[in-house]
């Protein structure tokens, strides 16, 4: 069944997920437009809204203000979601995928 699945659209699905795609985008440039963040992730600027406001609202990123643009920060320490990795951090997570 899971090759089926995979064999009609092989180029569909992703390791991480659109909120994991937003944040790293916004954990290498916290001052990033949202419209840019759109763009690299392939979402419309209001699904990346949405996914802002969740991730602000979880306790994972802080909006700060900055003149006439946002700055992000991310909040590396918190635990992620689901059970079986919530062992580890967002933290961790970002080292293993954000370019240096």
């Amino acid at each position: 069944m899971m090759s089926e699945l995979m064999s009609e659209n092989p180029e569909g699905w992703t390791f991480l997920t659109n909120h994991a795609h937003v944040l790293l985008c916004l954990a290498q440039d916290p001052e990033i437009r949202l419209c840019d963040v759109a763009a690299e992730v392939g979402l419309t600027e209001r699904g990346v809204q949405r996914i802002v406001k969740e991730l602000a609202t979880s306790g994972y990123i802080t909006r700060e203000r900055n003149g006439r643009r946002n700055r992000y920060l991310v909040h590396q320490r918190q635990p992620l979601r689901r059970s079986i990795a919530s062992h580890r951090q967002v933290g961790d997570l970002l080292q293993l995928i954000v370019k240096s």
